[in-house]
């Protein structure tokens, strides 16, 4: 039965406490017979007494009912004397975690009771100056909001951006679980019917009719090549990059830490300098892990067994970043799930999926007005979220400076 006003209240856990109210995402959750006495009503402030003790929750939406979880403790405020919202910005400084950290009882779970709280110190300034810093913090806390929200408008506009670009029509969405196909279409190819999703066929065949996509990217680019360490001594420093270190979202980012050669010359994924690396797994394909390397010590480099290692030729025909925006479009990653071979949970993208694909190579000057525009983009999100995060840094440490000084 749907979720009502009337029938289902929203059940506030610690899980879904964030900053700005209910995290964005949560599904609500349906309480057989939802107690009275946990009932929220509005300004009321939720404090985690286990699991992520000390975490707050200020309700500010009374739209609809709500009740809490029994391991929160609420507290209601006597609007003449404190306001709820001040003491909710209190519980995210500093000062209020050290307290935290001192009072926590370690157990198999962290917990602080009712009583605890209830002492927990507050410098109290006047109403009106409550107000004032209230305000400040709300007007801090919208300006970061504003500029995150700016943000990832500017990533999500990439996420098609190369198709666009080349006037390459993604396929409309096709949910349907039965369909035909030719058996002379199969070729020798896989038998699995994911492999001939409707929506995956119409990708291949928008790309493939671009005029300059005559050739697969195999044409273009070494997948996954074969490489030598000889000469290099056991004790060299190489680079290393495990999955975690490549940032989600196809942005690129990625860390590279140092290793000895004898450490990683076994059982890792070898690359170089310039080379991509796109994961290839569930699910770190679909989240967009991709980057390409570069300043790796000595020029070399060991990985994860989950990337294919894609390598354009130094002044070829096209763009090492151009590939990689290539590959890394978010309809490219959707439709790439019905290529997946392997067992639920270990699924991977076969590099033959990768060099059959048909990729329009268009003049090496297009190819670096599309790189330029993407680089643009992500620069100026990167900038805009770096200012949100340090205004907003700035703007809770002023809050704790005006009450202790």
């Amino acid at each position: 039965m749907p979720r009502t006003s009337a029938t289902q209240p929203r059940y506030i856990r610690i899980t879904d406490f964030g900053d700005d109210g209910v995290e964005p995402g949560h599904e609500y959750v349906t309480l057989a017979a939802p107690e009275r006495k946990h009932e929220l009503e509005l300004n009321d402030v939720l404090f985690a007494r286990t699991g992520s003790v000390g975490k707050t929750y200020l309700h500010e939406d009374a739209s609809e009912p709500a009740v809490f979880a029994g391991y929160c403790i609420r507290f209601r405020f006597d609007p003449a004397k404190v306001l709820p919202e001040f003491v909710y910005w209190w519980t995210k400084t500093d000062a209020y975690a050290r307290w935290v950290n001192t009072i926590q009882r370690p157990s198999v779970q962290a917990n602080i009771n009712k009583e605890e709280f209830k002492r927990c110190p507050i410098p109290l300034p006047s109403l009106d100056e409550q107000r004032r810093i209230v305000g400040a913090i709300t007007v801090a806390r919208a300006e970061h909001k504003e500029k995150l929200v700016e943000a990832n408008a500017l990533l999500a506009g990439l996420d098609d951006f190369v198709l666009d670009a080349l006037g390459i029509a993604p396929p409309e969405a096709d949910n349907r679980r039965v369909f035909a196909v030719r058996l002379g279409d199969i070729g020798g190819r896989s038998m699995s019917p994911a492999h001939h999703t409707p929506v995956l066929h119409r990708f291949i065949d928008a790309l493939r009719k671009h005029p300059a996509a005559d050739k697969p990217l195999s044409a273009y680019v070494e997948i996954n090549p074969s490489d030598s360490v000889a000469g290099l001594a056991p004790d060299a420093m190489v680079g290393f990059i495990p999955m975690q270190a490549i940032a989600d979202g196809a942005t690129g980012e990625h860390t590279v830490a140092e290793r000895p050669l004898r450490e990683v010359s076994k059982g890792y994924t070898q690359f170089a300098d310039g080379d991509i690396l796109w994961a290839k797994i569930t699910p770190c394909m679909e989240n967009g892990k991709v980057c390409i390397v570069d300043n790796l010590p000595n020029g070399i480099g060991f990985g994860s067994t989950e990337f294919h290692v894609l390598r354009a030729p130094r002044n070829g025909v096209v763009l090492a970043e151009f590939v990689r925006e290539f590959i890394s479009q978010a309809v490219l990653r959707r439709v790439a799930v019905h290529a997946f071979t392997g067992s639920a949970g270990q699924q991977r993208i076969p590099a033959a999926f990768l060099a059959s694909l048909p990729f329009p190579a268009v003049p090496l000057e297009r190819q670096r007005e599309i790189v330029a525009s993407v680089r643009a983009a992500r620069e100026r999100a990167r900038r805009l979220r770096a200012e949100a995060e340090a205004g907003w840094v700035a703007a809770r440490a002023g809050f704790e400076i005006e009450l202790l000084g």
